[in-house]
């Protein structure tokens, strides 16, 4: 069985939206208000190295098509297969293709499947939460930023749901503020 990573950036209150400047949010570009410390994100090569699939909701997908094919930065990200989870999206981006899921039971069906590695779920805030309400989700990587934010997409659902105990496996302090975190789903 494949795992499900949900990585994000994330303000100390939980919110994960827009944070390179994406419009439409009051906050928008909040990640490049700190100082850029290269080793604040060497998780994120870490990621390309080690997953084996991109997995993305529909507004995060239609954000990332445009930009991310080209980003040098991002080559590994941009030659793994990619999934987007969307019930309305009605054709992928040519330049950025992507296999669609029309639901969780068929992410359910990817994570079943042997091999291909990790499958990273990057921004997809509501698809992040409704992973983790149908208990897929296996390990977080967080990039906490030393800011709050108040309103705003949030990264954890808010679902009245059975407590979900998590293992810190890796973290780290950055003299900028950011804060590293790595936790493994506690499974019973």
């Amino acid at each position: 069985m494949r795992e499900i990573i949900v990585t994000a950036f994330i303000s100390l209150d939980g919110v994960m939206e827009a944070p390179g400047g994406e419009p439409g949010y009051r906050n928008t570009g909040w990640t490049t208000q700190v100082e850029l410390l290269p080793e604040a994100y060497e998780i994120k090569g870490r990621e390309q190295q080690e997953a084996g699939a991109m997995l993305l909701g529909r507004n995060s997908y239609q954000a990332f098509a445009p930009i991310w094919p080209t980003m040098e930065e991002f080559a590994e990200y941009n030659a793994m297969p990619r999934y987007v989870v969307s019930t309305t999206l009605e054709e992928q981006d040519a330049g950025w293709p992507a296999t669609i899921l029309r639901s969780i039971d068929e992410v359910r069906e990817l994570k079943e499947r042997t091999g291909g590695g990790p499958i990273l779920v990057h921004g997809s805030a509501t698809l992040g939460k409704s992973l983790a309400e149908a208990g897929l989700v296996d390990r977080y990587h967080l990039l906490v930023f030393p800011v709050l934010l108040g309103a705003g997409k949030r990264l954890f659902t808010e679902a009245d749901l059975a407590a979900q105990w998590l293992e810190l496996v890796e973290h780290e302090a950055y003299p900028n503020g950011v804060v590293k975190y790595v936790y493994n789903v506690a499974r019973p």
